[in-house]
């Protein structure tokens, strides 16, 4: 999650952020942080369900439209006949 954040990045990080809001108000910015971000990964999450169930959806069109190819065809050559 982090990416190439190490331990020492993450420390100075945190006191950085005690200084600017004070060991008073730091756990109620961590939690309205934590709670941004899993609204934040819920809501990406439903995004990517609705993507794919559009792609799934495209693929199904388009396997009809080749099932319905294939069933005028095979009735064009049985009328041929």
């Amino acid at each position: 999650m982090f990416g190439n954040i190490g331990f020492p990045e993450i420390v100075i990080i945190l006191a950085i952020a005690l200084l600017i809001f004070g060991p008073k108000k730091l756990p109620e910015v961590g939690r309205s942080i934590g709670r941004a971000l899993r609204e934040f990964r819920r809501t990406s999450d439903e995004i990517k369900e609705k993507i794919e169930e559009e792609i799934h959806a495209e693929e199904f069109k388009d396997i009809k439209k080749e099932i319905e190819k294939d069933i005028e065809d095979n009735e064009e050559g049985n009328k041929i006949s």
